[in-house]
């Protein structure tokens, strides 16, 4: 799509630090990060929200999972622990419509998170 940030990010239209990329996903560093580790992952494929999916999109959902916990543990945060979010929505905290998932670690996250 056109407008979406992070269709431009895919596209190289923006600048990004981006930590991995296969055919089927892009991870990048949060611009805003909210932990000291802060990366999103996000399918090379536009789905607007996980409202959006459908399940033909199971495998590439578990393929976010699949690389957000790899990224995380390549960091060294296997080992105290990690947190993965995804909104879905804006009343979920929902900014940019692109799936995307948060991996956030590298201090002691609270919770509830909201």
């Amino acid at each position: 799509m056109a407008d979406c940030l992070f269709c431009r990010i895919r596209d190289g239209e923006i600048p990004a630090a981006i930590t991995h990329r296969d055919d089927d996903v892009l991870a990048f560093k949060d611009v805003n990060p909210r932990a000291p580790f802060h990366q999103l992952v996000i399918p090379a494929r536009h789905i607007a929200s996980l409202a959006d999916a459908q399940p033909a999109d199971a495998e590439i959902l578990g393929k976010l999972m699949l690389t957000g916990a790899r990224l995380a543990r390549e960091a060294g945060f296997a080992q105290p622990g990690f947190r993965v979010v995804m909104n879905a929505g804006p009343d979920a905290g929902q900014t940019v419509f692109h799936v995307h998932l948060h991996v956030l670690a590298g201090r002691t996250l609270s919770w509830p998170p909201g």
